[in-house]
């Protein structure tokens, strides 16, 4: 299973005034702390699963690395206050660490808060190599097959999905974890680590449209995104700049286009 959980005991009290235990999952959180050849970057709330994925996938969406062969290593070093992910990086990689570094203050999932200069802030989207041509019925598909491979949501109800669909609307490979960010990352991370492309399909998110979530898309190459909730201004905007096919509010009986 993707992430993990743990039991924690709580009290039901309805309307009525009447009280009873109640045990339930909870998805854990922990902090992961991300350091680039000696170099600390930045600090996650993630779940604790798939945690290699999480750093080839952060890695290409914070514009660190552009190839899996660009990191040679991770290494996971568990401490009491939470996981350190130690990446190697190959060549002259560590620059763009140092750079990036120079332009934040604080530490961020978003990898936004603390970037002093707006232009670092909203930095040009790659155009895609490919357009879209998925078709509204194998979203459909996709978006009915998804609530039965997310053991992590069904078990606690409080994380985010990631799905890799292709073209028919099948879903080859979902990530989990308790930041919308983290899961897309996981996806992007662990099909980076695989070699797998988008094969002319698309992503399905389980959270609304952010334009962070758009650039991860832009940044990954993927030509099409899916999420269940509404976008904002900026993630449309984004969209558009990076030739991102957005499908929103992606609901089983309607989407918007």
């Amino acid at each position: 299973m993707t992430g993990a959980a743990i039991s924690q005991s709580f009290r039901s009290i309805t309307p009525d005034g009447s009280e009873r235990p109640v045990d339930r999952s909870v998805a854990e959180e922990r902090p992961v702390a991300l350091e680039y050849n000696g170099v600390g970057y930045a600090v996650l709330m993630a779940s604790p699963g798939d945690l290699e994925d999480l750093a080839f996938g952060f890695s290409l969406t914070e514009r660190l690395i552009e190839t899996r062969s660009d990191i040679e290593d991770v290494d996971a070093h568990e401490t009491p206050d939470g996981t350190l992910l130690r990446v190697t990086l190959s060549g002259d990689r560590i620059d763009r660490v140092l750079e990036r570094v120079r332009h934040r203050v604080s530490e961020s999932s978003c990898g936004l808060c603390g970037i002093e200069n707006l232009e670092q802030a909203l930095r040009p989207l790659p155009k895609l190599s490919d357009q879209s041509a998925v078709k509204v019925d194998a979203i459909f598909r996709a978006l009915q097959a998804l609530p039965t491979l997310q053991p992590l949501s069904v078990l606690t109800g409080a994380v985010h999905a990631a799905a890799l669909c292709d073209r028919q609307g099948d879903i080859l490979l979902v990530r989990e974890d308790v930041g919308r960010h983290n899961a897309f990352d996981k996806l992007i991370g662990a099909m980076l680590r695989a070699g797998r492309g988008w094969q002319e399909g698309f992503a399905l998110l389980s959270s609304r449209c952010s334009y962070e979530l758009v650039e991860k898309a832009a940044l990954a190459d993927c030509p099409m995104l899916v999420t269940i909730s509404a976008p904002t201004s900026l993630a449309l905007r984004r969209a558009k700049e990076a030739g991102v096919r957005l499908v929103v509010l992606a609901r089983e009986d309607a989407v918007l286009i």
